[in-house]
């Protein structure tokens, strides 16, 4: 950041918010809670006036503008231009880019799979030295962000090319506060106490779940998070990591016992409302609406954190409607793992100022400005939880700062053939009446025929 731009700081500062806007900082320096000390402290150290940082993702539209606004504060600070451009094409086009020579410096991967491929075909370059053990150090569940962002370089050597940025939140139950207020239900700590509220539930003579697994040719897909999440409140995260690379068989016990915590749920014609066949044929954007009925047609609804989009129409989160973290076993000592999802930066062309906005994405402020903006979580342990657009993201904010574990979602790291499709047909086929053993078997073989 330039001498003058410090020296009119104060100024600056007694702007309003509203006035910048018609600029280009949607947020007055030294206002609100940001973290405005390490980016000051940043700016004082940084010149790179005349480079440009080119930047590639999958961000388009509204999401593009967002991250617009916080790489404005890399310029501000640095006197680097930064080039974004999205594209809903990005995973092709990063391909073609890279093998031509002529990718942008930085690229955000919206999953880990391409990003290391990309970098066992020495198309990547490693994250700078120190970087993996500041993201141990600064990242809440530290040392999974590390794992998610670290593999193996075209001489089979493992490194650490990616630095996960916007997070996605798996592992969430909704329900209505006004029905669980009406009723006298406490928000379940741990996975017994939720197995209790839902016999409790049942006992009271109402229906504990929505579950649907419908989504056209998708259909499946809900069940997968279930069982995933299961897998983590059952197994360390090494047994997890070791299905997700077809090491422990996808018929190993431990994976038939988590797809059977799921049916312990899904199966229960008590549990569930319609009953377990309807499982399998309820639309999963029609089955969180029992939530709403008067009476309710069930009280829980385990699902991300997009699922409000379908809720009915003037749905109020937070006050109609509300989420609890997906409990683990108190009586397993596996901490409290999340399931997700995120976007993660690697460099794709090297340069200084590269370097440069790498530190920036170490910055709090880097987070905070687009957590003002909303639609956005982090996993970063540094940021101050007030910045959060509202208090549904400052609670799932909360969750993330509170894991001990973090892990991708599983569908999305295997092969397609199997992620996309032999794990929702089987997920299918498991609530329509097959055994999980016979299920996993099943998937196990279609697994065994890539090779």
């Amino acid at each position: 950041m330039t001498k003058q731009f410090f020296t009119g700081m104060a100024a600056v500062a007694l702007m309003s918010t509203t006035a910048l806007a018609d600029g280009h900082l949607p947020f007055a320096p030294g206002e609100g809670a940001f973290s405005w000390d390490s980016y000051t402290a940043f700016a004082d150290s940084n010149d790179f006036a005349g480079q440009t940082v080119e930047i590639t993702g999958p961000w388009t539209g509204n999401e593009k503008e967002k991250f617009d606004k916080v790489v404005a504060y890399f310029t501000e600070a640095t006197g680097a231009a930064v080039n974004y451009s999205g594209s809903d094409s990005f995973e092709q086009d990063i391909v073609v880019s890279t093998r031509a020579g002529s990718a942008p410096n930085l690229a955000v991967f919206p999953q880990p799979g391409l990003a290391a491929d990309l970098a066992s075909q020495g198309l990547l370059t490693p994250l700078p030295e120190g970087t993996a053990d500041w993201i141990a150090s600064n990242f809440a569940a530290g040392p999974s962000w590390v794992d998610l962002g670290t593999y193996a370089d075209a001489d089979g050597n493992d490194q650490t090319f990616g630095m996960f940025y916007r997070v996605d939140l798996k592992s969430l139950v909704w329900y209505s506060p006004e029905a669980f207020d009406e009723a006298g239900y406490d928000i379940p700590e741990t996975m017994e106490d939720l197995k209790a509220l839902t016999d409790q539930i049942v006992a009271d003579g109402e229906t504990p779940w929505c579950i649907g697994l419908g989504s056209g040719a998708a259909t499946g897909w809900p069940a997968t998070d279930w069982v995933e999440d299961m897998m983590l409140r059952t197994n360390p995260p090494a047994d997890y990591d070791a299905w997700v690379a077809n090491e422990m068989k996808f018929d190993d016990p431990k994976v038939v016992a988590a797809i059977e915590e799921f049916g312990a749920f899904a199966l229960n014609n008590d549990y569930v409302d319609g009953g377990s066949s309807a499982v399998a044929n309820t639309d999963f954007r029609d089955s969180p609406t029992g939530l709403f009925s008067i009476p309710p047609k069930c009280y829980m609804h385990r699902q991300a954190s997009f699922i409000p989009a379908f809720f009915p129409e003037g749905t109020v989160v937070g006050d109609d409607a509300d989420f609890f973290y997906f409990p683990a076993y108190a009586d397993k000592d596996l901490g409290k793992p999340v399931l997700g999802a995120g976007t993660l930066f690697a460099i794709t062309n090297p340069s200084d100022a590269t370097t440069a906005f790498l530190e920036f994405l170490k910055l709090p402020i880097a987070h905070e400005t687009w957590m003002a903006q909303g639609g956005f979580l982090t996993a970063h342990a540094g940021v101050n939880l007030e910045t959060y657009q509202d208090d549904s993201l400052r609670a799932q904010g909360g969750i993330l700062q509170n894991a001990t574990t973090f892990r991708f979602d599983a569908s999305d790291l295997m092969p397609a053939e199997i992620g996309a499709g032999a794990f929702w047909t089987g997920m299918v086929d498991y609530t329509t009446g097959r055994s999980a053993a016979d299920v996993a078997k099943a998937i196990q073989e279609r697994w065994d025929a890539l090779n």
